[in-house]
């Protein structure tokens, strides 16, 4: 199944992936957070673990991006989002017993990039608001239900459908200033 039911397991990997990143950035001012719906508790998800990794005016995106490479990623551009950058893992090198097991998307932004702001804004509305997390959790399996489980066709989908949801969060949050 393409959306899979909470798992508990969520939490652990993202906190796996965070500890390898924190180990090779250690002396890189950095944030490290865990996005998407995967950050929620009880929210079906995709089994893929949204990180962002944050810096401010005081960090070099370049520092973050020659360890990242020393780790086996790659960087792919912003990827038609402004300011949030895509790394992806080089599976030709060695395997990461932890980087290459626990499926993940990386990315990197700094601390006031409006992409990253909507995202911690939306995740923390949905942590904190149950009707909202289950109305979100029913649209995306309506979604997977369309896609007939394709990733692909999910994506595009959820693109079109999920936007004016996402948008009415925002706006809730933004109201409610939480």
């Amino acid at each position: 199944m393409l959306i899979q039911i909470y798992q508990e397991s969520w939490v652990h990997d993202f906190n796996k992936i965070k500890e390898v990143i924190k180990e090779r950035l250690w002396d890189v001012a950095i944030q490290i957070e865990h996005i998407g719906s995967t950050a929620v508790k009880n929210l079906a998800a995709k089994p893929i673990i949204d990180i962002d990794i944050v810096y401010d005016k005081n960090t070099s995106f370049e520092a973050i991006k020659s360890r990242l490479e020393k780790l086996g990623y790659h960087h792919h551009g912003d990827q038609g989002i402004n300011g949030r950058e895509v790394f992806k893992r080089n599976t030709l090198n060695e395997q990461h017993p932890v980087l290459d097991t626990i499926k993940h998307h990386l990315y990197v932004c700094h601390i006031e990039n409006e992409e990253l702001q909507r995202h911690l804004v939306f995740r923390d509305y949905l942590i904190k608001h149950e009707q909202e997390r289950k109305a979100y959790e029913q649209l995306k399996y309506e979604i997977a239900q369309m896609a007939n489980q394709d990733r692909k066709v999910y994506a595009a989908l959820k693109e079109m459908m999920a936007k004016a949801f996402i948008a009415s969060i925002l706006e809730k949050a933004k109201e409610k200033k939480v």
